[in-house]
């Protein structure tokens, strides 16, 4: 395991979090059963919808969780970042039976599909942990960034409760509010993650 990565994280909707600590973090095809509010953007999940990752599942049976959630994905939804949560997952998720780890973000064409021992050598750190991923000069260099930035975890079916450490949230407001949620882990007060 690289070094750098200490822990996986989970943009989540601070209301999902009951269930959350219930069933787990599912895959989307689980999710949709059960009554609760997605922050993922429909034209990313038709793309999903389509993507067979190589000799496992299809896209969405699998729980995806990203190494920073700081990455484009964030950033579309800084505007509701009060509402949003990121769940802090343990890097011990990665050794469930058939986990998969994607290079850049799992629906993109040219993402490469891994075994995490595999995968955790041949991912480019510098690129997903980086603060910015815009290149002004390089339209290339910049999609390539801003795809790397959402290299993915994805867990068969669920990563379990037991995985989640604490949380991430922007402001003391949205501490209370997972608080009296019942979540009993560390929450630490972060701004930067959800660009605020």
């Amino acid at each position: 395991m690289s070094s750098r990565v200490t822990e996986l994280h989970c943009i989540m909707p601070i209301i999902n979090i009951p269930s959350v600590m219930a069933h787990g973090i599912l895959c989307h095809e689980k999710a949709e059963k059960l009554k609760h509010y997605s922050v993922a953007m429909q034209e990313i999940q038709d793309k999903r919808d389509n993507v067979q990752v190589p000799g496992g599942l299809k896209l969405h049976q699998y729980a995806n969780l990203y190494f920073d959630a700081r990455n484009p994905m964030m950033f579309k939804r800084r505007k509701h970042a009060a509402n949003l949560t990121v769940l802090i997952i343990s890097t011990e998720v990665m050794r469930i039976d058939d986990v998969v780890v994607s290079d850049q973000n799992a629906s993109s064409r040219w993402a490469l599909f891994l075994s995490p021992e595999v995968g955790i050598k041949r991912l480019n750190f510098d690129l997903i942990y980086a603060d910015d991923w815009r290149h002004p000069d390089d339209q290339i260099a910049y999609f390539q960034h801003k795809s790397a930035k959402c290299a993915e975890v994805l867990v068969p079916k669920c990563a379990p409760a037991d995985y989640i450490q604490g949380a991430y949230v922007v402001s003391d407001k949205s501490k209370k509010a997972l608080l009296e949620l019942g979540f009993g882990l560390d929450i630490v007060v972060n701004p930067h993650l959800f660009f605020d």
